[in-house]
């Protein structure tokens, strides 16, 4: 389960995710405090340089692409429960 403080930086990019999209598109995110702190080529350069500047925990990194696919996964599981 996500927790509060990164929902609030996921909802944040949804709600702007337009905006975002038009000047970031195909990039990385990173968003720490409702605000995008870096932009990336890749997602380890993301990583590699949020690292440095928050706590794990403390940012979210985001590919910036439109619709809502590019915020949700789906998983698939051949196990059944009863």
């Amino acid at each position: 389960m996500i927790n509060n403080y990164l929902q609030k930086q996921l909802e944040y990019f949804k709600s702007h995710q337009e905006e975002l999209v038009k000047k970031h598109e195909g990039k990385f995110l990173v968003i720490n405090e409702q605000k995008v702190q870096g932009v990336y080529s890749t997602e380890i350069e993301a990583y590699t340089e949020a690292k440095k500047k928050f706590k794990l925990g403390a940012f979210l990194i985001q590919q910036c692409s439109p619709g809502q696919e590019s915020y949700t996964q789906t998983f698939h599981s051949r196990v059944a429960i009863s």
